[in-house]
């Protein structure tokens, strides 16, 4: 992910930012409750088609029309970017469903053809037809999310309310804002929350570098996205993580999706592990996470 990278990372001051007043009061509502069980926390990738896996986090001999259940079988979740270029027809979502285990969550990401049109798909069929594709994915949908276009400024939240109306509640969704005005304003940053929280939508959650301002920390649904973007695996990307561990404990939520994005992506499994198992030692969650196969490695911790 190009977006907010610096050429300097580790000079950034990653500190969470403070608890918004506003999550007290939501969580809650969306919290777990006792003897509810644990929260799910889905961890994942933005692709299976890595060639760079094979050998590593794919067998050796893995060929690329398996490499999804591959991926499922290491990770439970996907930022499934590939519906952001086109709806899949009922055969792919088939294939999709029957590559993955039974504790998969696939999270679509809006078409663009919605997300960056002047009416948010207003004026067509087009949010119709990709709900309708969505069902094939049954039990393993998780959260789809919209990410708005750089331009989608706080001007226009009345027009992303319409949008979350015409949205099935049924549905979990999350959203994605990266223009400053959502942010440089306290009353916007508020504004869009409250319209979030009203629709039982998430705000993306994005932790990079060089836009600090979208790393919100708002809690707006019983589920949270959170975009993890990592430079490397640095000391601060596990320091980072670790805080995020920390933090999804103190939320209790009931379904929470994180993707770790590493350079290229050649990193994200290696990333993946180290917090799964981050999760694991905790004990307070439902998580799994890659598994190298060529023999146990040296883990990280802080």
């Amino acid at each position: 992910m190009k977006f907010g990278q610096v050429p300097d990372p580790e000079r950034i001051d990653y500190q969470l930012p403070v608890e918004p007043l506003a999550n007290a009061a939501r969580l809650d509502r969306y919290e777990l409750g006792s003897g509810a069980g644990k929260p799910q926390v889905y961890i994942g990738a933005t692709g299976w088609g890595m060639k760079e896996w094979v050998g590593k986090w794919y067998p050796e001999n893995a060929k690329a029309g398996d490499f999804l259940r591959h991926y499922g079988e290491q990770f439970n979740t996907i930022e499934l970017n590939t519906t952001h270029y086109r709806i899949p027809d009922a055969a792919t979502i088939d294939r999709w469903y029957e590559s993955v285990p039974a504790d998969f969550r696939f999270c679509p990401k809006v078409p663009q053809f919605i997300s960056h049109s002047r009416d948010l798909g207003a004026g067509g069929d087009g949010l119709q037809r990709f709900v309708a594709a969505l069902d094939g994915l049954r039990e393993k949908m998780g959260c789809a999310f919209v990410q708005l276009p750089p331009h989608f400024g706080a001007d226009r939240l009345p027009l992303l309310g319409r949008y979350l109306e015409r949205w099935p509640r049924v549905l979990p969704l999350a959203v994605e804002v990266r223009h400053e005005s959502w942010f440089a304003d306290p009353f916007a940053t508020e504004s869009l929350m409250d319209t979030l929280a009203a629709n039982r939508v998430a705000a993306v959650i994005t932790d990079v570098a060089g836009r600090r301002d979208v790393l919100h920390g708002y809690v707006t649904a019983p589920h949270t996205m959170i975009r993890f973007v990592g430079n490397g695996l640095i000391d601060s990307d596990y320091t980072r993580l670790t805080e995020w561990a920390d933090k999804l404990q103190k939320w209790n939520l009931p379904e929470n999706y994180i993707f770790p994005h590493q350079p290229d992506n050649v990193l994200a499994p290696d990333i993946a592990a180290w917090f799964a198992e981050r999760l694991q030692t905790m004990n307070f969650a439902d998580t799994r996470g890659p598994q190298a196969l060529q023999g146990p490695e040296q883990l990280r911790f802080f």
